[in-house]
């Protein structure tokens, strides 16, 4: 058997350290560069100049990252667009430290395996399409991390209350057989998965009552805007940030600029449940 040092297509060990929670790479090696980098810059901006990624991806990263941990990774300092300033929690300086840590023994785990690589070349095809099904992410823009409060169940459905760490509260109505085939229980940690086209944004002040039961009102922290549609991402006092994808016209007629505030609609029909498998 050929060594995979002397042969192009021979299976090769690589491996790189994550961190998940919910459907999303809560934390990997490009997420924690951007942490150490505003960590020793104080800016988001300035982080993703340096590690070559761009300010929107950073953050999505952030925004990402604070929503799934159990407790805010970043903070935002006043500033203006790309002016606005960034620190650590001491949760995040934690979860660092603790990172480098598990990093040193992943390396060391992976020098070891290396050395039984060629036993597994025959599977090398099997090995590559269980890896792909395990990278499968979802294309829900917003994953929220939370806590099952209270069930209430009905004939068919169920009411779930997810908490989650800033004290805001999604309701989710699921069928009853999710209830069960999740094992939901109250206590239970759970995902919340909800896609960006499904919230809708009103004024604070428009004074109008929906049947929605997911309310939550919050400051415009960015506007990315296209051709026809445009994102808007809300933070909530807890520092939860919810995205929405809206029309180019529903962002002239709400004058949606940064800094404003709007609510969020969402319908608990639209709010999907998941748990750690």
């Amino acid at each position: 058997m050929n060594s995979p040092h002397h042969h192009p297509d021979s299976l090769r060990l690589l491996g790189e350290l994550s961190l998940s929670l919910g459907q999303d790479g809560f934390l990997n090696r490009k997420r924690l560069l951007l942490l150490t980098q505003i960590e020793q810059s104080g800016s988001i901006s300035a982080a993703a100049r340096t590690i070559g990624i761009s300010y929107k991806t950073a953050w999505d990263w952030v925004e990402a990252m604070n929503n799934l941990s159990p407790a805010l990774l970043v903070m935002r300092t006043v500033g203006g667009r790309e002016g606005g300033g960034a620190t650590l929690t001491p949760y995040a300086r934690r979860l660092l430290a603790a990172w480098e840590e598990i990093e040193r023994e992943h390396q060391r785990l992976l020098a070891r395996l290396a050395l039984r690589l060629g036993e597994f070349e025959e599977f090398s095809g099997l090995i590559t399409r269980l890896l792909r099904s395990l990278h499968m992410q979802t294309s829900a823009r917003n994953q929220f991390l939370g806590t099952v409060t209270h069930i209430k169940h009905g004939p068919v459905n169920a009411e779930v209350v997810l908490t989650m760490k800033g004290g805001d509260q999604i309701v989710a109505v699921v069928t009853d057989d999710s209830v069960k085939s999740l094992a939901l229980q109250e206590g239970c940690e759970a995902f919340a998965l909800i896609k960006a086209p499904h919230v809708i944004l009103l004024r604070e002040d428009a004074g109008i009552k929906t049947s929605a039961r997911n309310r939550f009102c919050g400051t415009v922290t960015r506007l990315i805007q296209g051709p026809v549609n445009a994102e808007v991402v809300l933070e909530l006092a807890g520092g939860t940030a919810i995205k929405a994808t809206v029309t180019e016209e529903a962002v002239r007629e709400l004058e949606i600029q940064e800094g404003i505030r709007l609510c969020a609609i969402i319908k608990a029909s639209h709010v999907i449940l998941a748990v750690q498998a």
